[in-house]
């Protein structure tokens, strides 16, 4: 301006066109302004800010029942067939033999017992175990058979079986394990105890409901490796390793036909227990096992005192350099 004292190229042009572009500020792709809505973010049913999509997904229609049914029923019967074939299964108790420990007598109501199968995969079964097994093809038949030949239908009749729809199966059998391999058994003594390795077995589990009847004597016989002589607990109404297939060897149950071991009784409710697996052998221990205890007590008494006096001569010296 004339009179400032500066020339005409010292003055601050600005052009219009600048002036407005610098006081507005310009919108960059990544930016987000109000403008950037979409022209629908204002009107009803829509929330600020909201970017409204062109389809929306329908909710999921729910399966009806009667199509969810049979898939409900085909997870269970793999589930169950899963956990009868290498887990529990359950068994009928179809006769007499190990009355009073299960019922299956004529007139009482067949126990249902639930049988481990898991146990045995760790172990042998031992004396006093109560177990179901397969029949070995050396014991008698017992009654006419009772399952199909194809296998499918023979699982359906056992698996029926257990809720009464369809007969036990004869080829399952429940007894007691006696002694297993290595040792000789025979009866009786003068008591009419059994005897295992000559010492005469503890059997409270015996029915005594005949009195004072005589057990069935049979010659002594040692048991092979890998088998099993087993007998029932209603003693004299049992067809057992005793007299199947003639007695002798023939009675033997090879280990590999052990199905499991009897845990508990589920039905009826009136008779839910569990199924006792007393010991018979344990009062007719060999001598090397009755001295056990004594022998782990004398072997243990020796470090024992002298951990004592190495510990009282620590303190004893602890004692007199305090006192110096």
């Amino acid at each position: 301006m004339p009179g400032d004292g500066r020339g005409t190229e010292d003055l601050d042009v600005v052009e219009p066109d600048a002036r407005s572009e610098s006081a507005t500020p310009r919108a960059t792709p990544d930016s987000k302004t109000p403008d950037s809505q979409t022209p629908d973010s204002g009107a009803p049913g829509h929330e600020t800010g909201a970017v409204a999509t062109d389809t929306e997904r329908p909710p999921k229609k729910k399966r009806p029942f009667w199509v969810e049914l049979p898939i409900l029923i085909g997870v269970a019967l793999v589930l169950t067939i899963i956990i009868q074939s290498f887990i529990a299964r359950v068994f009928v108790i179809p006769s007499e033999s190990m009355e009073q420990t299960l019922h299956g007598c004529n007139g009482c109501e067949g126990d249902r017992i639930l049988v481990d199968r898991v146990v045995y995969y760790f172990r042998d079964p031992e004396p006093g175990d109560v177990v179901v097994f397969k029949r070995p093809d050396t014991w008698d038949a017992d009654g006419p058979v009772t399952r199909s030949g194809n296998a499918v239908v023979a699982w359906l009749q056992d698996f029926g079986s257990q809720f009464g729809l369809a007969e036990p199966s004869n080829e399952d059998v429940v007894k007691r394990v006696i002694a297993v391999g290595g040792q000789t058994v025979e009866c009786c003594d003068a008591q009419q105890h059994v005897l295992v390795d000559g010492k005469p077995l503890d059997e409270p589990y015996i029915n005594r409901s005949y009195g004072d009847e005589d057990q069935r004597k049979f010659d002594k016989i040692t048991i092979p490796a890998g088998m099993l002589w087993v007998m029932g607990d209603n003693r004299n109404a049992s067809a057992d390793s005793r007299i199947q297939g003639g007695g002798g060897s023939n009675g033997f149950v090879p280990v590999d036909n052990v199905i499991g071991k009897a845990r508990y009784i589920i039905l009826p409710p009136s008779r839910w227990r569990g199924v006792g697996d007393h010991n018979p052998q344990a009062l007719s221990a060999p001598a090397w096992q009755s001295g056990l205890p004594a022998g782990i007590g004398i072997a243990a008494a020796w470090p024992t005192l002298w951990l004592g006096r190495r510990l009282r001569s620590v303190l004893v010296r602890g004692t007199d350099k305090s006192a110096g």
